[in-house]
């Protein structure tokens, strides 16, 4: 394969979903000179996990598992996870509150604020909002995400984290 001036293949890892028969897979990408220090360290590198607060365990797990689609993953007789791909969700809340490593201002119901891809139209997901009475506070607006310029809804969770979906087609 010849590549133009000023750009470097290189091997890469394609993540696959969790359950997918190969989690990842090295993939051959073709970059240019000025992003290749760039695509290189940041392919060592993605987001595993974050921490989101809850007031309500079961409205919250109806909520992450109905409209924003997460796989419900038990942790104990109570708690539990939410996860989406490979990025997962932990969730604090009445009856675990962490003393040690958490941030300096530990995240609190409703103070968060997270983007998730929609795999459709936004008109999809508006629509989908809509089925399960969630109002569309902000959109549908052009907003540049991970993945370049996207069309995003900005809705709530039940404790009031503002959450959007963001389409990328």
């Amino acid at each position: 394969m010849e590549v133009a001036p000023d750009t470097h293949r290189c091997l890469t890892r394609a993540l696959r979903a969790p359950g997918s028969e190969r989690k990842a897979e090295l993939i051959d990408i073709t970059v240019p000179a000025c992003r290749l220090q760039y695509v290189l360290y940041v392919v060592a590198i993605r987001l595993d996990h974050c921490v989101i607060a809850v007031s309500d365990w079961d409205e919250a797990t109806r909520f992450y598992r109905d409209v924003v689609g997460a796989e419900v993953v038990p942790i104990d007789s109570e708690r539990v996870s939410f996860r989406l791909g490979d990025t997962q969700l932990n969730v604090h809340g009445p009856g675990f509150m962490p003393i040690n490593n958490v941030a300096c201002l530990p995240v609190q119901p409703g103070n968060s604020d997270l983007c998730f891809v929609w795999d459709g139209s936004i008109e999809d997901a508006v629509e989908h909002l809509a089925r399960h009475g969630i109002g569309v506070e902000t959109g549908p607006v052009e907003r540049r995400g991970a993945c370049g310029s996207g069309t995003s809804v900005y809705f709530r969770d039940p404790d009031g984290s503002l959450l959007e979906f963001i389409s990328y087609e």
